[in-house]
């Protein structure tokens, strides 16, 4: 009696299987991270952090809007000092273990002097001169991990709101570590890095944005402002970047 042998399928083996999708606590380098988050559809918030990715939910109470209040807040400033550019939610490159996704960032175009650029596929790589974050359920990544990486990769000022504290913190980089910037009054920041940004923390957190505009106006019509300004239009080589 013959035996048949069962027909072997016509499989062609593939030489790369396809990622398995990101999760949150998954450990891997910014090469990985980049492949995965690319292969993942729908994807929109995820970063790693000392090489472990991080994923959460965005509430509109506790994120959304303060979100939104925080970028306004930024965006009028940029749009009285042109040649500044800001963004929000990109995925930043900042080391081989690291590519967060800060909140809202501002900083100099590398054509005018700053320290982060575009690369030629879209992404930031290099720390921009200030990022902000709203922090709720992430309060203790944003005030110890990312408050870490953020520093010793030389980002000038950090921004935490805390919302469900109903609080702010602005620190600016100094000699290697992180220095709180005290408020004006109880209220009134000013950055040390861009200026004329000023901000009234308690026209923000009570969501006033006409007073938060009537103080960057404020700040803006100061003399250092326009020295800022005439500095950044010097200092342009080529196109914004």
């Amino acid at each position: 009696m013959t035996t048949l042998n069962p027909p072997i399928p016509n499989v062609r083996p593939s030489h790369r299987m396809d990622p398995p999708p990101l999760a949150n606590g998954d450990r891997m380098d910014r090469e990985e991270f980049e492949r995965r988050f690319d292969a993942t559809p729908g994807l929109k918030y995820a970063e790693l952090i000392h090489g472990v990715v991080y994923m959460s939910p965005l509430r509109d109470e506790h994120h959304g809007e303060p979100h939104a209040s925080i970028v306004t807040w930024l965006g009028y400033y940029v749009t009285k000092t042109p040649g500044l550019k800001f963004s929000s939610c990109p995925s930043v490159r900042l080391g081989v273990e690291d590519m967060p996704q800060p909140d809202v960032l501002l900083r100099i175009p590398e054509n005018r002097g700053g320290q982060s650029r575009r690369t030629k596929d879209g992404y930031l790589e290099g720390p921009p001169e200030l990022i902000a974050e709203v922090s709720a359920s992430s309060t203790s990544l944003d005030l110890n991990e990312k408050l870490e990486l953020y520093r010793d990769r030389g980002v000038k000022e950090y921004i935490v709101w805390r919302v469900l504290e109903d609080s702010l913190d602005w620190f600016f980089l100094e000699s290697g570590r992180y220095v709180p910037i005290r408020p004006d009054g109880g209220s009134l920041f000013k950055s040390r890095t861009f200026p004329g940004l000023w901000l009234d923390a308690r026209a923000l957190l009570s969501g006033e944005l006409a007073r938060v505009f009537e103080v960057v106006d404020q700040g803006v019509a100061q003399s250092d402002h326009a020295s800022f300004a005439a500095q950044l239009a010097e200092n342009r080589r080529g196109d914004a970047v």
